[in-house]
């Protein structure tokens, strides 16, 4: 395809990478099961998701285009570590320049969505401008602001923004349509191509919930970390991956129990949603590939979607759990944490199970808890920078909390609560290690000295951690209180102030984490 750039071609080769931080592992899938027809529709949505890492690398920093050809033309042994991190700074390292030499500024925390030399103060005036359809339009998901030839600011469409690029996702997206025999499947990228050229993602997101076939991909732009001065340009990815019928089924019963738990919230009655958004499929897929902001640093282990505010409140979100993924993080990193970390009658109480529950507890717990305010905007909105790290904090508290509701109700085995508080603990020195710079790790360390000043963490002689059982339950309780009472208010300073106070390493924590200098941080997926 004549508008496929070299950026597309490069992120199908996968150089030698030296950073032992990232185990490699092979993610490989059996796909032997599906009929030639659909391995063929399989393949077509490979070949969309790579222009997916095109489209990303040019959303986080104008200059990556340029870098990256500079680093092929000289070969440079940086190449694999630009590659991972998509751009020229560490995300384990606060964002530190990993490629020599000038050329390089600090990571842009408004990515490259923004006017160039623009400030965040500057484009609070500029929206306060503009007419209240325009503003919408300026703050929405799938748009970027330009200056035009006479230097005014405007605001461009993403379907205008990434023509090119995006009119050859939607050639193979339909290619892919006219292959498939699944008429969820066919429907769902039928509609995701017009949507890139449309720009209105309403109608797919809404067939991408619908979905219901072996294949499962998700792909376009979603996320909001990159942009870290409004939390409102969604980042293009894709995950391409074929679901697990007899883990899906497990999960199920899931869906029926969360108006349930949303009512028992510790929250005040009056913001708890009365009434979920209907549909809430979850399902558990194994990962075949993935690009974009799904392949960065840190692999995504689950997500929930879509965060279109519309879709939520009307059928709610769906839940993936990549389980493929999931069991490559515990065998290579959790598993070796937690001989380092716990206490040694607590090393045992570390399980996959409670692993794997959590992961979608937490992405259930997105959906759940305050999403607007009583003057109509949304937390996303009111909280702005704190947004994330809040969120994630919330989902990750909030989803223990969920798990003790559920156990407490006999929908989870009673055998899950000897392992889960135990394993949370483990994991939490799992997350803070992706850094306190980044939205789940800053969260994660906030829970952490959070629980430890309420005496639900104990740190013993040795400096190992443990699970104080007579508090723990009351200090998850309180923090999900704490967390979703200030997103029902919007109450942006008592979230930075939180952040600011608990959202870091405390000695305790960075002697454990210089201990596990030599086991991996993550894993680097091999596809």
């Amino acid at each position: 395809m004549k508008n496929l750039t070299l950026l597309a071609i490069l992120f199908g080769v996968q150089p030698a990478f030296a950073d032992p931080r990232f185990a490699p592992v092979e993610l490989a899938v059996d796909t032997r099961s599906l009929p030639p027809n659909e391995q063929k529709a399989l393949a077509k949505l490979v070949d969309a998701a790579r222009i997916m890492d095109t489209l990303f690398l040019r959303q986080v920093w104008s200059g990556n285009e340029r870098m990256l050809l500079r680093l092929v033309e000289t070969k440079s042994p940086q190449l694999g570590e630009f590659l991972v991190n998509k751009g020229p700074w560490s995300r384990l390292d606060k964002n530190a320049p990993i490629v020599p030499g000038s050329g390089v500024p600090p990571k842009p925390p408004e990515g490259n969505f923004y006017p160039p030399g623009a400030t965040k103060a500057q484009l609070e005036a500029w929206m306060k401008t503009l007419g209240p359809k325009e503003r919408e339009q300026a703050g929405a998901f799938f748009t970027t602001i330009r200056r035009n030839t006479d230097g005014k600011w405007v605001i461009v469409p993403y379907s205008l923004e990434y023509q090119p690029e995006l009119a050859d996702a939607a050639a193979l997206l339909r290619e892919a349509a006219a292959l498939t025999r699944q008429p969820s499947l066919k429907t769902y990228l039928e509609k995701r191509a017009a949507a890139f050229l449309s720009n209105d993602y309403y109608d797919s997101d809404l067939a991408w919930m619908a979905l219901d076939a072996s294949i499962e991909p998700t792909i376009g732009p979603y996320e909001v970390y990159e942009d870290e001065w409004f939390n409102a340009k969604a980042a293009f990815e894709a995950f391409i991956t074929l679901r697990d019928d007899v883990e899906t089924k497990k999960l199920q019963r899931f869906s029926a129990e969360l108006q349930g738990v949303e009512d028992h919230l510790p929250i005040e009655p009056a913001v708890r949603n009365p009434k979920l958004g209907a549909l809430a499929p979850i399902r558990v897929v194994n990962e075949v590939f993935c690009s974009g902001d799904a392949n960065h640093g840190v692999q995504t282990a689950a997500f929930n979607l879509p965060n279109d505010e519309r879709i939520e409140k009307e059928k709610g979100t769906k839940r993936v759990l990549l389980k493929n993924v999931q069991e490559a993080k515990f065998k290579m990193v959790l598993e070796p944490i937690t001989q380092v970390v716990l206490a040694p009658a607590d090393r045992p109480q570390v399980a996959f199970d409670s692993f794997f529950t959590h992961i979608l507890m937490h992405e259930l717990m997105h959906g759940l808890g305050p999403h607007s305010l009583a003057n109509g905007t949304t937390v996303r909105a009111a909280l702005q920078d704190s947004y994330s790290a809040i969120e994630e904090a919330k989902a990750d508290i909030s989803g223990l909390f969920a798990m003790q509701y559920l156990v407490d109700k006999g929908v989870i085995a009673k055998s899950l609560e000897k392992t889960m508080y135990t394993t949370f603990l483990a994991s939490a020195f799992r997350s803070i290690r992706f850094g306190i710079s980044e939205a789940h790790g800053k969260g994660q360390a906030m829970q952490l000295n959070y629980l430890l000043d309420a005496g639900a963490f104990r740190v013993a002689a040795d400096g190992t951690f443990s699970v104080e059982p007579s508090k723990i339950k009351d200090g998850v309780t309180a923090l999900t209180r704490e967390l979703m009472t200030l997103q029902a208010h919007g109450d942006r300073a008592r979230a930075q102030a939180l952040l600011a106070k608990l959202g870091v390493v405390r000695p305790s924590v960075q002697k454990l984490l210089d201990k596990l200098k030599d086991v991996p941080v993550d894993i680097a997926p091999r596809f």
